[in-house]
């Protein structure tokens, strides 16, 4: 599945669960940007990204790894392992340097 498919899925998921219409976020987005958005036809910015999370209270991270691993535990554990282990080698690269 495409990222902005994911994107889409798990803007539209988080913001549902958290009981929040389109027009809640009209301090951040209009309601047909935010629409395009959920049906995957365009792509946030991070700071547009960091600011949708803001009013739907959860961390960027929180939204990418829905994107990126669906709502199975499963593979969030992995996503959240993976991603672990890289940062942690880049950031043992970095201090060898």
């Amino acid at each position: 599945m495409p990222a902005t498919v994911s994107l889409a899925t798990a803007l539209k998921t988080i913001r549902k669960a958290r009981g929040l219409s389109q027009e809640a976020f009209s301090d951040v987005s209009s309601r047909t940007y935010l629409s395009t958005l959920e049906r995957g036809l365009k792509s946030p910015t991070l700071s547009k990204l960091a600011a949708l999370c803001e009013v739907m209270e959860v961390h960027p991270l929180v939204l990418l790894t829905l994107a990126y691993a669906g709502d199975k535990e499963s593979s969030i554990t992995r996503l959240l392992a993976q991603v672990q282990a890289d940062l942690l080698l880049l950031l043992k690269g970095a201090a060898q340097r």
